[in-house]
């Protein structure tokens, strides 16, 4: 056991050594503010179990998992309810990768867990930019009465790091407050990824990164599995260019989230996620 994660199956040819290992995927399942479908704390276990349908060689990349290092922890043991003891658990054991020099890849999960991830990140590699791949802004500052919801992650990490160092893109969702807020303090690309992306790249190449996505950003023909699916958005050519993009950035860790399997037909909304953490493995593992 690794930080208090449980070993469970490894995703597609993860190897068995955590001291070798420069990324570790871990499991963060964890729903407890889902808003409309519950059920993505099953998220990670779904995309480990499709990761096999794959095949290790990447032609976009030309490498092949085989050939780099990377360790599956397993999901992190998390007790039922409890949101703010559970979000000191995630961030402690998030810290604690980041302290072992890992880049680490989080399988959600709701959006929630990015949040004490990133205050980890933030404290391990400061002056962190956060660029956040989404349908729904995530800017709220309460929803429902509550401050910690999913629906309010961006503007939680907006409080934790300054809302001028998140770049968010693909978003087509919010209120009418949450997209003012957002064009006014964020870097806001309301739609739009890979054209300003591609612009931003050079700003933003030595910086340290922390990359978001919430699987919804993917229009729901193609990734249907999720909690609050959106129509209008992006397809999965878009957000793997994103990935490439940032091949040479300075990426120190990643989530992926919203991947909801109990609404997943045919398991392909598992499968391109389990697609994009393949290529994301490959792409920053330097």
């Amino acid at each position: 056991m690794v930080h208090g994660f449980r070993k469970n199956q490894g995703f597609l040819a993860s190897g068995d050594d955590y001291e070798a290992a420069k990324i570790v995927l871990a499991g963060i399942p964890f729903d407890t503010t889902a808003s409309f479908r519950p059920g993505a704390r099953w998220g990670p276990g779904a995309i480990r179990a499709v990761s096999e349908v794959l095949e290790e060689y990447s032609p976009y990349l030309k490498r092949q998992l085989g050939e780099v290092p990377f360790y599956d922890t397993g999901d992190l043991d998390l007790p039922p309810g409890r949101v703010e003891a559970n979000l000191e658990h995630i961030e402690a054991a998030a810290a604690a990768l980041f302290q072992d020099g890992k880049l680490p890849i989080f399988m959600g999960g709701e959006h929630l867990v990015s949040y004490p991830l990133i205050r980890a990140a933030h404290r391990s590699y400061p002056g962190l930019a956060v660029l956040h791949f989404d349908a729904h802004a995530d800017l709220r500052e309460e929803y429902l009465g509550e401050r910690f919801s999913h629906a309010t992650v961006m503007r939680l990490v907006a409080e934790e790091i300054g809302p001028g160092n998140i770049y968010q893109f693909g978003i087509r969702s919010g209120t009418w407050g949450e997209f003012a807020y957002g064009q006014e303090e964020t870097n806001f690309f309301m739609d739009a990824i890979t054209v300003p992306l591609e612009k931003l790249v050079p700003e933003l190449v030595s910086r340290p990164l922390y990359i978001s996505i919430d699987i919804d950003v993917v229009d729901p023909a193609f990734a249907p599995g999720t909690g609050t699916p959106e129509p209008g958005g992006c397809t999965p050519r878009e957000i793997l260019q994103a990935i490439y993009l940032l091949r040479r950035a300075r990426v120190v860790a990643f989530d992926l989230v919203e991947v909801c399997p109990a609404y997943d037909q045919a398991d392909i909304t598992a499968i391109l996620a389990a697609k994009i953490i393949r290529e994301a493995i490959l792409a920053w593992n330097r």
